[in-house]
């Protein structure tokens, strides 16, 4: 197993350069900007049609009034993503241009919308035969995949512009934002004529739109995914890429993000034309099912730590843990345990979201269970959420009782193995060595944050306290000063800490935040997803990267560069150390800006 994973790890710097790649991360991050429509839409759908079940049915007038906030809002979702996935991507090509000479991220989210449209939609006409408006029937989720296309387009064509300077030059004396509505026109009128021209030629050649043609391309690699064997592809590679420390959705979720929304759209229309609602392949799925509890479905892994475990360690890390988990955030369990990289754990940590998503496929092909139609926020706890997205049927509820229990049978003869080996290595270390070991914690904490000529006798004074189990209350004060930390003043600086969805990097900006209150300093935090801080940036001193991100650092740095602060990315169980510790995060934090 250990050979099995070394072997895995080498390629580790392959699948990093595949997570930063600059196409499926703007994919990815324009996916997620248009999440709350998603999320917005669906909640008019639980409200309309959820009732239904128990034959409950709005007035018609009152229905109709539900069903408009969601057709404005879920469908014209291509139509954002366009504009998303455009800006995120014209983020990524300006890190290769002059700082004085970037892309205009609002040009390009306009040109893309507009190719968009022409790309995805045709002329309608009304029974007299004149043009009477726009066919909608792709600018909603079934128009995604174009949608990514018309951003690539546009932002390949104006940096070829904006490099090779093929621009409009205006005097000096011109104001700047009239120079940039100038220096846009050569390369959104070439954008724009593509998409004309390949819009007229398609139609002509196939007699439908484009976004069309996309869709018939790819369906069978949709209808594939949604077997057994494609299922076990995706959330088997998702799992294998987090075990090795690289994101797995990163990599995973651009390839299938169009699949996701589309089947949800299509499980809704099954269900509101009473036919059965079957695919699989759905962002209610993945969030719930899947992931429940996080990449490696580790719901069911963290309460055997906290309240199963005999190791000590073990314990400490699933009651730490727990309450993150339940909301999806398993980082402090992946790295904490530690599960990432840790044999014991590779075969349930990649089995069970198989498991539980082929169980999902038997209730649905087998029993006639309805598939996943209601989006709700990833973070809302697993159970709630597996409920809530299948509409509240009855087979539901037995279907979560049954992943659950296979989870649970998955997991725990690893983890009493894993218990066994902490206990015994607990067992090993004597009474000096832990009484060595706290002295030291304790030395580290008093030369790090008291600042005292003294620093012995208060760290003998704090290992006996800890030798004692007595709670570690020698934190006095982690600043020799107001407000100052190993000689940094922290007063009015601005931490920004990133991850993958916005969830972890909370569980730091949060502990920094309660750290420095604690401690009197004016220090500013803010935790957001990486995509979406370029814009931020500048309001911020210091940029801290959650392990699961680590992979960007380089790419953050040309970002950080540009605006003149500073980045830093951490590793796993220190981002946990410090994120439980807000001395020694105040701490990282001076040493970062000295």
């Amino acid at each position: 197993m250990e050979k099995l994973i070394a072997t895995i790890e080498k390629g580790q710097p392959f699948f990093n350069a595949i997570a930063r790649n600059k196409y499926l991360k703007a994919i990815r991050d324009g996916f997620i900007s248009v999440i709350p429509i998603i999320i917005f839409s669906s909640i008019f759908c639980l409200v309309s049609a959820v009732p239904n079940i128990w034959g409950f049915y709005w007035p018609e007038d009152f229905d109709g009034m539900l069903w408009k906030a969601y057709n404005y809002s879920m469908g014209i979702l291509a139509v954002a993503c366009a504009a998303t996935t455009a800006k995120h991507f014209c983020d990524a090509q300006n890190r290769d241009l002059p700082k004085n000479n970037q892309i205009n991220f609002i040009s390009c989210m306009c040109a893309a919308i507009v190719g968009f449209l022409l790309l995805s939609s045709d002329m309608i006409s009304d029974a007299t035969g004149e043009l009477s408006g726009l066919n909608v029937a792709y600018l909603g989720s079934k128009g995604l995949l174009t949608a990514f296309i018309s951003a690539f387009v546009v932002g390949i064509v104006y940096k070829f512009f904006i490099s090779r300077n093929i621009t409009i030059k205006m005097p000096e004396q011109v104001p700047p934002n009239i120079s940039q509505t100038f220096k846009d026109i050569i390369p959104f009128s070439v954008s724009i004529a593509i998409f004309w021209v390949v819009s007229i030629a398609f139609t002509s050649a196939f007699g439908y739109c484009f976004a069309q043609g996309v869709i018939t391309v790819f369906q069978p690699l949709f209808t594939a995914a949604d077997g057994y064997i494609g299922l076990a592809v995706i959330y088997g590679a998702m799992s294998l890429f987090w075990f090795v420390g690289v994101h797995g959705p990163s990599i995973v979720e651009p390839a299938i993000a169009a699949a996701l929304v589309s089947n949800m759209t299509d499980n809704m229309a099954a269900y509101q034309a009473g036919q059965h609602a079957t695919a699989v392949l759905t962002q209610g799925a993945q969030y719930f099912v899947v992931c429940m509890g996080g990449t490696g479905a580790t719901l069911v892994l963290v309460f055997m730590f906290a309240f199963m475990a005999k190791s000590k360690e073990m314990r400490a890390v699933g009651k730490a843990a727990v309450v993150p988990v339940c909301f999806a955030v398993n980082e402090p369990l992946l790295f904490a345990a530690p599960i990432v990289l840790n044999p014991v754990f590779f075969v349930p940590f990649v089995l069970a979201p198989i498991a539980n998503i082929w169980i999902l496929k038997l209730f649905i092909d087998m029993l006639g269970m309805n598939g996943f139609m209601y989006t709700l926020p990833w973070t809302t706890p697993g159970p709630i959420g597996t409920i809530l997205g299948l509409g509240f049927q009855p087979l539901a509820f037995v279907f979560l009782a049954v992943i659950l229990v296979v989870d649970f049978a998955l997991y725990y003869p690893f983890f009493r193995v894993y218990d066994a080996q902490k206990c015994a290595e607990e067992a090993e270390v004597s009474e000096e060595e832990l009484a060595a070991k706290n002295a030291e914690k304790a030395a580290k904490l008093t030369d790090a944050f008291q600042g005292r000529a003294d620093a012995k006798s208060v760290a003998d004074g704090a290992a006996a306290s800890l030798n004692s189990a007595a709670p570690a209350a020698a934190a006095d004060a982690p600043a020799s000063g107001a407000g100052v930390v190993n000689g940094v003043d922290l007063n009015g600086k601005r931490v920004l800490v990133l991850c993958q969805g916005g969830g972890t990097s909370g569980l730091l900006a949060n502990g920094l935040a309660k750290a420095a209150r604690e401690a009197g300093i004016d220090l500013t935090t803010a935790a957001e997803a990486y995509g979406n801080h370029v814009d931020m940036l500048p309001d911020f001193d210091l940029v801290v990267l959650a392990p699961q991100a680590a992979s960007y650092l380089s790419d953050l740095e040309k970002d950080c560069e540009r605006v003149g602060n500073k980045c830093v990315a951490c590793r796993g169980k220190q981002y946990i150390e410090l994120s439980q510790h807000g001395e020694k995060s105040l701490a990282f934090v001076a040493e970062q800006l000295s």
